[in-house]
């Protein structure tokens, strides 16, 4: 995890979780690469994201600012540092406060596995946490990665 250097790790955790989406390897790529498709489908049920950017490629930059319920937004930056469309994607995330600080670092590897015209997809999140916020943040890695999956599945799936 190169992003964050130096920094005292408050706690870790480490999620993998498996879906399989009814709707084509490029179709549900796709939606984790371009922003647009992206934002519709990121985070938690009852989160958006009025800002969205990824650029997909070695090095690219990610910014997504993810809106509550409540209207808090929760910023994260990262950098992609694998793209092999449509098999895998691998970035690192930075969730941050509103000054920029980062509350936690996760490094995510996405597969995508073409099974009859469906998507298995499996992400492996590994994160280390740097704030006192980190463990509830952390604590909800999960149910949040779950949640997101299932938006993807309900976006990719409509006319597939």
């Amino acid at each position: 995890m190169p992003d964050v250097i130096d920094r005292k790790i408050t706690a870790e955790r480490s999620v993998t979780i498996t879906r399989v989406i009814n709707a084509p390897r490029d179709k549900v790529f796709k939606a984790w690469v371009d922003p647009k498709l992206l934002a519709q489908w990121w985070g938690p049920r009852h989160f958006d994201n009025p800002r969205c950017e990824i650029d997909a490629v070695p090095g690219g930059r990610i910014h997504i600012d993810m809106r509550g319920p409540d209207g808090t937004i929760y910023p994260m930056t990262g950098t992609v540092h694998e793209v092999a469309a449509p098999a895998r994607l691998v970035f690192t995330a930075i969730a941050e406060d509103s000054a920029g600080n980062p509350h936690l670092e996760s490094h995510t590897e996405v597969t995508f596995e073409d099974i009859g015209g469906k998507t298995k997809v499996t992400v492996v999140a590994r994160a280390k946490g740097f704030s006192p916020a980190a463990p509830q943040m952390l604590g909800g890695m999960e149910a949040g990665w779950t949640q997101s999956l299932e938006k993807l599945d309900a976006l990719a799936s409509a006319g597939a």
